[in-house]
């Protein structure tokens, strides 16, 4: 890895951070003064809303405008709603800064993505470098709630009713974004890609029709929603059965570690792997351990299927990002990846309730069998996508 990957990555962890520790520090601000479960659950909801509604016009941007200029503004939205929630701690003021940092958070997801594709020369190199990109969301879920609820715990100097600590975490949170930039802010513009003259202007939507774009999204669909209901739906499952709180934790903290362990693992092995084989791979380990996860009776075997389950789905992001780079035009990268967290942050909304929904009615386990299913299904597109050359694609939205 070199200085200026790692600056990319170092960047991203610190706006990434601030949004998750914003996650962590809003509900229970708003907890403390009194608001309803519900109002709770809302201003959660907010932090991915953004994304799903400014995906598409950001991805759009980092297109014209590069790396910088979106970065830039991200860390003005990222910085300037953790302030907001420190001069003025109320519901109303957290559900603007819910809004700005889960914003920031997928502008700069975006800007990174694009500008770390663009200087991968080739397809092992994107690989290695979408495999050390995809660490840095786990680093920075980690640190942000970390140092923000050491922070209300430890630095609340005025008694159990004051709101120091949460104000010495939003300071925390507002200064980080601005230390990101300092970083990149020379990071170097790459020369700009434009669009072939003469033909009809794009729509962001003449990209689905490009066959292999929408198996893409169709996997990347179902490896995100497979997380997004194995973290819902495992303390559902673990109350069934009995097990303590403290080891359903473990069990979620085993599949977290489990995604990081093997993203740490990917780049050292990236010219053995082939996109198609890998993100199959994953998909038939995942369907055969949701068929199994709800017939463990005990913590071992569910957390054995945790950790299988972590370096399955924790492997297929990666291969996507790669082939994602390969597949689409290269003028329109930015709003490839603008429709890609689109939909995840859409189904990151949506999941939870419709788990919820389902499970209530016909059974928890039979959720992780749903999903088992959905993933052998797409076991063949999954295989063919690995196959899937920039060349293929290049008409796609031209």
């Amino acid at each position: 890895m070199n200085l200026a990957l790692l600056k990319l990555i170092t960047a991203q962890v610190c706006v990434h951070a601030t949004m998750a520790g914003m996650r962590l520090a809003a509900p229970l601000l708003a907890l403390k003064q009194g608001h309803s479960a519900v109002a709770v659950g809302f201003l959660l909801a907010l932090f991915a809303l953004t994304q799903v509604f400014m995906a598409l016009p950001a991805g759009r941007y980092a297109d014209r405008a590069g790396f910088r200029k979106p970065f830039f503004l991200a860390m003005l939205a990222a910085s300037g709603g953790s302030g907001l929630a420190l001069l003025l701690p109320s519901y109303p003021a957290l559900c603007v800064a819910a809004l700005l940092t889960g914003g920031a958070s997928g502008m700069v997801v975006i800007a990174v993505q694009r500008h770390a594709g663009r200087i991968a020369h080739d397809a092992l190199a994107l690989k290695k470098v979408f495999s050390w990109l995809a660490i840095g969301p786990a680093v920075s879920n980690f640190l942000g709630p970390f140092l923000t609820g050491l922070l209300i715990d430890y630095a609340n100097f005025g008694g159990e009713e004051s709101t120091m600590g949460f104000r010495m975490a939003f300071v925390l949170l507002a200064l980080a974004p601005v230390l990101a930039w300092s970083w990149v802010r020379s990071t170097q513009e790459l020369p700009p890609v434009r669009a072939p003259a003469g033909g009809p202007k794009a729509q962001a939507w003449d990209l689905l029709r490009e066959r292999g774009f929408r198996q893409l999204l169709l996997v990347n669909w179902l490896q995100s929603a497979s997380w997004d209901v194995h973290t819902f739906v495992l303390p559902l499952l673990g109350h069934e059965k009995g097990i303590s709180a403290s080891v359903i934790g473990t069990l979620l903290g085993v599949f977290a570690v489990a995604a990081t362990v093997i993203r740490l693992l990917m780049p050292l092995v990236a010219e053995r792997l082939r996109e198609g084989a890998v993100v199959a791979g994953a998909m038939l380990v995942s369907a055969c351990v949701f068929a199994a996860y709800p017939l463990m009776d005990s913590a071992w075997t569910m957390g054995i299927c945790s950790m299988l389950l972590g370096f399955s789905l924790g492997s297929v992001q990666p291969m996507v990002m790669s082939m994602l780079h390969q597949i689409t035009p290269e003028h329109r990268h930015g709003e490839a990846l603008g429709l890609r967290l689109m939909l995840i942050n859409a189904s990151s909304v949506a999941m939870p309730v419709l788990s919820g929904a389902v499970g209530s009615l016909i059974g928890v386990a039979s959720l992780f069998w749903i999903m088992g299913a959905g993933m052998g299904s797409c076991l063949k597109p999954a295989w063919r996508l690995g196959l899937s050359t920039k060349k293929e694609a290049a008409s796609a939205g031209q």
